[in-house]
């Protein structure tokens, strides 16, 4: 069986935010808007878009 994934998209500019949240979006995958990853559902990864949560945007797939 496989894994299961989230998609996750930026909504919002990385600009004027704090250095540890831009390390967290590229951590993601994500460094401009609209760009959407597939990532891997773990409990690592929904710490990261938790703290971004106001940039990012969680993807029904």
């Amino acid at each position: 069986m496989a894994n299961p994934t989230v998609k996750v998209q930026q909504v919002k500019s990385a600009i004027g935010r704090e250095g540890s949240q831009r390390k967290t979006l590229i951590g993601l995958g994500l460094n401009k808007i609209g760009r959407v990853k597939e990532l891997e559902d773990t409990p690592a990864v929904r710490g990261m878009i938790a703290k971004v949560k106001h940039l990012v945007k969680v993807i029904d797939a």
